[in-house]
């Protein structure tokens, strides 16, 4: 398989994109609405969307919460624009470019969520991330992560060693992003939001080899 960069990627299938999550990944249908439960429900809540896509976390939290404030953030430009046209009454403000090196206000936010995003990055690449993370939100702010999981340490280094592979391959720069999914297990996921100084990590629901995280400032 030939190896894209993910903003391109998710923009190259952006038609079609909500039906292939929602229908093709199982569960999807009960987990988006169950995250957006879980988010703060007073108003004018501020959260921080990472990944955020074309906000299908946001239709049911948007329902619950219409005063929410979110900044969202995504490689993918065509997802932000699908975003923005999705909700053109709702408080959002959407940056284009990666989380890992976008600067987050400091103590700014109620909660983080991300829904279907991390699964591509090592625990190594997380934790820094998750100190930026714990560091915007308030006291007694949390962070939501539902994504899938690896279901061992094995096929968590083969997901790893065949992106590894297919980098090298194609001639591909290792430090660049590229689409495959490499999820942790629970258990390193767990371990790098605990890393990151988070206080408590608690699992809220799963769905196979979807979990979503809950990790309280």
């Amino acid at each position: 398989m030939k190896l894209e960069k993910m903003g391109e990627f998710f923009d190259a299938r952006l038609e079609g994109y909500d039906d292939h999550q929602l229908n093709c990944i199982v569960s999807a249908r009960e987990f988006y609405p169950f995250t957006a439960r879980q988010l703060p429900n007073h108003p004018n809540a501020k959260i921080l969307d990472l990944g955020c896509g074309t906000g299908l976390e946001l239709e049911e939290y948007f329902r619950i919460q219409p005063t929410a404030q979110v900044t969202g953030i995504d490689l993918a430009p065509g997802m932000l624009n699908t975003l923005k046209q999705k909700f053109p009454q709702q408080h959002l403000t959407l940056l284009c470019g990666s989380y890992f090196t976008l600067p987050f206000p400091a103590v700014a936010f109620d909660a983080a969520v991300s829904v279907e995003s991390l699964h591509h990055f090592t625990k190594e690449e997380k934790i820094p991330l998750y100190q930026k993370v714990r560091k915007a939100l308030q006291p007694n702010g949390y962070f939501l992560i539902t994504d899938y999981f690896s279901l061992s340490n094995t096929e968590e280094e083969e997901h790893r060693a065949t992106l590894e592979r297919l980098k090298a391959e194609q001639g591909l720069d290792p430090h660049t992003f590229y689409h495959y999914d490499t999820p942790l297990t629970v258990e390193h996921e767990i371990e790098a939001l605990t890393a990151a100084g988070f206080s408590n990590v608690q699992v809220l629901g799963s769905w196979g080899a979807t979990h979503t995280l809950k990790a309280i400032y």
